[in-house]
């Protein structure tokens, strides 16, 4: 039976009085760092000299570079991009491991893929939260937590589990709850939900609906607050209480429309395509794909990144959001 840890449930004081290098001080490693040193713990931070070393010692950490702090560690946690740990593994981090150390991850791409191999005197264990970083740092500051995920990869000192609940307990998790998976299933669900549902088949099918009522005449502006504005109403919903408060929560009409027409878009054939892209994860395809891309300079992914932004939602987003300061993110980002 699938269980849910909590504090009560957790060798709480595993690492007390452990030195913890939270390596990468970016979304998730601020979000790390802060909750950790909160509940009592001995945090440093390792990161290379720049905007985010600027920002650790703004909020008052001790910044050294990453093999400094991987010297000094217990717990090594690595926030870097993905495409980015392996040559920081490699040059930084693995000669500088103390025996028995635990190195750890928030997703476990380059573990589960190969791309990092640890060596087999150190602990290897990820701890996942189901948040951004924000988030994460936010709920903590309220009282409570976002979950998590735990998973061991390699157990040198024989209190990796232990290791890897104790870092979810000083995260704040614990509030909230660990659940327990592996790197695999971590990792391809995780890419899996990215690509054919959150971030992928989500953007795919709102330019589909944008494109199906434009070119059947309907003004652009109109077309934009139907498949995209409204969008944040009803994915709050499923938020909050799954499709059964959605559909609870909206017209008869529009669950109606629901069940009679979902399915005549997101057709079985939708489903073989999703097929595909998770045999495509399996099999490290992906993966090989990103890191090649990746070690290019991102010539393909630069690309798909320039095309998407010219498409005619964003632009007619753009001036529609000028009008709506309520929806503005704050968030930096080049339009």
């Amino acid at each position: 039976m699938f269980k849910v840890y909590y504090e009560k449930d957790i060798q709480q004081d595993t690492l007390q009085g452990k030195k913890i290098a939270i390596l990468g001080y970016g979304s998730q490693g601020h979000a790390h760092a802060q909750n950790i040193r909160d509940n009592g713990y001995d945090v440093i931070i390792g990161v290379r000299e720049g905007k985010s070393a600027e920002a650790a010692r703004n909020d008052n950490f001790e910044v050294f570079s990453v093999a400094d702090a991987v010297k000094q560690a217990d717990v090594s946690m690595l926030l870097l991009p993905d495409e980015l740990q392996a040559d920081v593994y490699e040059n930084e981090i693995k000669d500088h491991l103390k025996e028995n150390a635990a190195l750890a991850f928030a997703h476990g791409f380059n573990v589960h893929f190969e791309y990092i191999a640890p060596e087999s005197n150190v602990d290897v264990f990820l701890v996942a939260p189901k948040g951004p970083g924000h988030l994460v740092r936010s709920e903590f500051q309220k009282g409570g937590a976002v979950p998590s995920l735990f998973a061991v990869h390699q157990d040198a000192s024989g209190e990796a589990r232990d290791k890897a609940m104790g870092y979810g307990h000083a995260m704040g998790a614990t509030r909230a709850g660990l659940l327990e998976t592996t790197f695999r299933e971590e990792t391809e669900t995780d890419l899996f939900g990215e690509q054919a549902v959150l971030c992928g088949g989500t953007a795919s099918l709102v330019e589909a609906g944008f494109e199906t009522l434009v070119e059947a005449g309907y003004q652009p502006e109109i077309a934009y607050f139907e498949v995209l504005h409204e969008l944040k109403l009803i994915v709050d919903l499923m938020y909050e209480g799954g499709l059964e408060l959605m559909r609870y929560s909206v017209s008869n009409t529009a669950e109606y429309g629901d069940y009679v027409s979902g399915h005549r878009v997101i057709t079985d054939a939708a489903k073989e395509g999703m097929k595909e892209v998770l045999a495509d994860i399996q099999s490290g395809k992906f993966a090989e794909d990103f890191v090649n891309d990746a070690k290019a300079g991102f010539p393909e992914f630069k690309k798909m990144r320039e095309e998407e932004k010219g498409h005619q939602i964003e632009e007619v987003g753009r001036e529609l959001r000028a009008l709506m300061p309520f929806v503005k993110s704050g968030r930096e980002y080049n339009q």
